[in-house]
């Protein structure tokens, strides 16, 4: 039986003040804080990468109630910075459970903020904006927690891709598979190699700064641009290896930071959303056949354009909008065998609406041998 946790708050940085009880550290723990909609699937949301450096809000009412297992991290760690919940269930049960939530949390040091009215909290960000916030123990904030939320970088213009990147190549798939993609690392998720092992694809995951000229040595079928945290117009070095790896006809393939980073890469830009789209459950429309797909999204920000393409790169069509507010959500180059959403068709968690684009991008490689 858990001991009644200590007092906690969370401040942010417009000053408003969120009460609670904390367990885990007790250090002052600053971050961006956002939410999801999730309402099952905390661990895989917990270990994506696309979440680090973030204190991430959970709308479900309570979380840990089916423990945590082994099968299902989207990585090797929680990437999260802190969480924010209602209620953490204080027990489990689930058959595939192998331990709680709560101690797994604890062994990662990450910290738990819980008893929040994290309905009131969800309804701020969504009004004001996400922005920073400070997690720490005790009813009010201390200088230490008031001086490490000032310190505390703005996502905008911050390089995470680099941080969370594998520091050396390694391979997913059986080493027969009739397809070999290269798969660049800003932060990508297992149920992404999942999909391409299921698809009879070999994937070598290389760093996010790996050169276009050592993908394009490995000779591979096509070419895959992940997901991950941060905002992507600080990710400088990738366009350029983009860009040249594109002009040899390679099939790309990009989930949401690499999809941003193919826009970028033709000449568009991208913007910091309000408080972005991060659950299970938006609306995505495909402009081609008028299908609305329900998709997983976890993203801060957002390529600039409209149905009508892509502000600044012509060669960009627009394939998907959101329906919710109608950013771009899919492109699609006019000339080369490019295309990328920003919802991720991998889901984990979320619905699986989108896993055809992988059939898509299967058949771009065949077409590529002719």
């Amino acid at each position: 039986m858990h001991t009644l946790p200590p007092k906690g708050f969370l401040l942010l940085e417009d000053g408003t003040l969120f009460h609670g009880r904390l367990v885990g550290p007790t250090l002052p723990t600053v971050a961006e804080v956002v939410f999801t909609t999730n309402m099952t699937g905390y661990q895989e949301v917990f270990t994506d990468p696309s979440y680090n450096g973030q204190i991430v809000v959970l709308t479900a009412p309570q979380i840990g109630n089916y423990g945590i297992n082994l099968e299902d991290p989207e990585s090797a760690r929680p990437q999260v910075a802190g969480v924010v919940v209602r209620e953490l269930s204080p027990t489990y049960s689930n058959w595939r459970a192998t331990g709680g939530l709560r101690e797994w949390l604890e062994q990662a040091s990450v910290p738990v903020l819980t008893e929040v009215d994290t309905r009131r909290l969800t309804r701020h960000l969504r009004s004001v904006g996400v922005m920073k916030g400070v997690i720490g123990v005790g009813e009010t904030p201390t200088r230490e927690a008031l001086a490490v939320l000032e310190s505390c970088p703005s996502m905008e213009g911050l390089d995470l891709a680099t941080v969370v990147s594998t520091r050396e190549p390694y391979s997913w798939g059986k080493p027969d598979a009739p397809y070999h993609v290269v798969a660049y690392d800003f932060g990508i998720k297992r149920n992404i190699l999942r999909l391409f092992e299921d698809h009879g694809v070999r994937v070598t995951v290389v760093p996010s700064d790996t050169s276009a000229d050592a993908v394009l040595a490995m000779n591979p079928d096509g070419v895959f641009l992940s997901n991950g945290p941060g905002d992507p117009a600080a990710v400088m070095y990738a366009p350029a290896a983009i860009r040249q790896i594109a002009e040899q006809n390679v099939p790309m393939f990009g989930i949401c930071l690499g999809h941003q980073l193919l826009g970028l890469t033709f000449g568009g830009h991208t913007a910091k959303m309000p408080f972005g789209h991060r659950g299970g459950n938006q609306p995505v429309k495909d402009l081609a056949t008028g299908q609305v797909l329900i998709t997983s999204q976890n993203h801060g920000f957002a390529v600039v354009g409209s149905p009508d393409g892509v502000d600044g790169a012509p060669e960009l069509a627009v394939t998907h909008i959101n329906l919710n507010d109608g950013t771009v959500e899919g492109l699609r180059h006019t000339r080369l065998p490019i295309f990328a959403v920003q919802y991720h068709p991998e889901a984990a968690p979320g619905p699986h609406d989108a896993v055809p684009l992988f059939d898509q991008f299967l058949v771009a490689l065949r077409n590529r041998r002719g």
